[in-house]
């Protein structure tokens, strides 16, 4: 009789085996989605201003980048002192800083908060060297999260 208790003791200890859950294999990592408005001329450099949302966090930056190829005999890098403004009203901030733009794609500041899923996300970024004066470019979107 030892060994059908011996045979129950194992299916018991089999079945118990079976009923634990496997461990998941998704990632529960936040996917970001980036919006971006679109491009104005500013201080002869193309700006754009950007949100990245990541689940209720909003990270809004400024980018600034050549308009268009150098002129012919202009050297390289191109060096230009630009006055960079960025403000965002949600997430709210504002960055105000000196760059030197120096021929390739740069980003500027880094406003960051929390923003409900349906709230809007309000930024603008604005550039200037003298004599040129800002042109700023506005972001206001709803991003989904």
């Amino acid at each position: 009789m030892t060994k059908p208790l011996a045979a129950l003791a194992g299916a018991a200890a089999l079945s118990a085996a079976l009923a634990v859950p496997a461990a998941a294999t998704t990632s529960d990592v936040p996917q970001t989605t980036t919006v971006c408005s679109p491009y104005a001329l500013q201080a002869g450099l193309a700006t754009y201003v950007c949100a990245d949302r990541t689940g209720d966090q909003v990270r809004l930056y400024g980018t600034l980048a050549l308009a268009g190829p150098p002129s012919p005999g202009t050297p390289l890098p191109y060096r230009k002192d630009v006055t960079v403004s960025l403000t965002g009203t949600a997430p709210a901030g504002t960055v105000n800083q000196y760059v030197l733009f120096t021929g390739s794609n740069q980003q500027v500041g880094g406003v960051v908060g929390t923003v409900p899923c349906d709230a809007p996300v309000r930024g603008s970024f604005s550039v200037s060297s003298y004599p040129l004066g800002a042109d700023p470019v506005q972001l206001d979107t709803v991003i989904p999260c």
